[in-house]
């Protein structure tokens, strides 16, 4: 089969080196990969993707989509003999269509340059995840990614239009036309978005832009009482001055943060800090007068206001640290990605920190505190054999946790290897056969990315 796929996409395209192999071998989640894949393979083209996949569905030999390999929870990782499908090549931006306000894009393009290509029009395209300046929208796609603007306008899920994709058998189809309303038939565009590269392989995304939106400026507010923050932002939810950006910070996570990058300008005292940004063309200036009001009712300490874009933007790279500074912590750490309903928030908290004391390990939570979706990290020594396996089970309770109190394991990561043992007790025999009877519909001979998501 690598023969044949020399001869179809060209020497270069078919990689076997070991080297090579191995780079391409695990995203950045720390999961390891079950085994070493038998080549890596770069298309170029959809004809070219769907060359590779029916070959392999011919000879059975399992594909694994990869992007940037940004991922965290080990959707993207090899498996033992299988073809790793790097499709950061195909990174075409297609068009931008002012007038209907669509994007049309290749998998591979990288999240930032999208958005900026969409700013040189005056347009808008608003999922913004983390990892944007190096994530590619297909990648975005294949875990339904989320960032801080989720708040206000929705997951990848909500801006994308329209996917060509390939199935496992090399056809290609596309899942629905662009226009913003459509119920013809089955909403499959919803279904692959976040599916892991587990349904299908998208080699092409339509998405909506929107026009641009005001000048992004607002607050930050410390509070001496984690509750506080957590009561500070539930209520600005239900006032109507809905913020582009609602983010939450507690004790550990500005600690280890401080300690990071002591420059990042963060309150030292504070029990928990918010960051409430709006991007009103209108009405911006009242929506940071309701953000002061609503935090000064709560007890805030200390309240700034950002207007200028040189400090929004160190807030958002200071708000971005979380991983890296409680990586930094220990030296290693486990990155949860739960959503619960913003009702059970307090509750959450506490329960980490029993779990906390109950380990013996520091875990600081952070993250989209306007939609309940939180990123409680679990920091470990990975050169103390008993500390790695305490932060594993302990990551293990994390998740049995987010599922008691009626949320879910992964608001924005998936699932991949990292959560399977999870994903049973969230959803229930019958709806997870339910999703294992539609992935045999799609991908009948279990080829794409095998052992991940079902």
């Amino acid at each position: 089969m690598l023969r044949q796929l020399r001869e179809s996409l060209g020497e270069e395209a078919v990689i076997t080196d070991s080297a090579a192999l191995q780079a391409r071998c695990h995203d950045r989640s720390g999961t390891p990969a079950p085994g070493m894949p038998l080549a890596v393979v770069r298309p170029t083209s959809t004809d070219d993707v769907s060359t590779v996949l029916r070959m392999a569905y011919e000879h059975g030999i399992s594909v694994v989509p990869q992007g940037a390999l940004t991922g965290l929870a080990g959707g993207a990782n090899a498996l033992p003999g299988s073809i790793l499908l790097d499709l950061t090549a195909m990174s075409a931006i297609v068009r931008i269509d002012p007038v209907d306000l669509v994007a049309v894009v290749q998998p591979g393009v990288v999240t930032a340059d999208l958005a900026a290509a969409a700013a040189a029009r005056g347009l808008f395209y608003a999922p913004d995840p983390a990892s944007a300046t190096e994530s590619t929208i297909g990648g975005n796609v294949a875990t339904n990614a989320g960032g801080m603007r989720c708040v206000k306008y929705g997951v990848t899920r909500d801006a994308v239009r329209s996917l060509e994709i390939v199935l496992a058998n090399g056809d290609v189809v596309r899942t629905a036309p662009p226009t913003v309303k459509k119920v013809g038939g089955l909403d499959l565009t919803s279904l692959i978005v976040g599916c892991e590269g587990t349904l299908a392989v998208v080699t092409e995304v339509t998405v909506g832009l929107l026009p641009a939106p005001g000048p992004v400026r607002g607050i930050t507010a410390s509070f001496d009482s984690r509750d506080a923050a957590l009561d500070a932002a539930n209520e600005i939810m239900v006032r109507p001055h809905r913020p582009s950006t609602l983010e939450f910070m507690d004790e550990t996570v500005i600690g280890a943060t401080v300690a990071y990058d002591p420059a990042a300008g963060l309150p030292t005292a504070a029990k928990g800090w918010l960051l409430v940004l709006t991007d009103s063309e209108l009405q911006g200036a009242d929506d940071i007068a309701d953000y002061v009001s609503v935090a000064r009712e709560h007890g805030a300490m200390m309240i700034d206001t950002a207007t200028d874009p040189e400090r929004v933007d160190e807030l958002l790279k200071a708000r971005r640290l979380l991983n890296p500074a409680m990586h930094e912590l220990r030296g290693d750490s486990l990155n949860e990605d739960v959503s619960v309903p913003r009702s059970r928030l307090p509750e959450l908290m506490t329960r980490l920190d029993e779990l906390s004391a109950d380990c013996g390990l520091p875990i600081g939570t952070a993250g989209h505190v306007g939609d309940g979706n939180l990123h409680p990290v679990i920091c470990f020594d990975p050169d103390d054999p008993e500390q790695t396996r305490v932060a594993h089970q302990t990551h293990e309770r994390v998740l049995a946790l987010a599922s008691e109190l009626g949320g879910t394991v992964t608001g924005e990561h998936g699932i991949g290897l990292e959560k399977l043992s999870a994903v049973d007790t969230e959803l229930g025999p019958r709806v997870r056969d339910l999703q294992r009877g539609i992935k045999q519909v799609l991908d009948p001979s279990g080829i794409l990315n095998p052992g991940k998501k079902f």
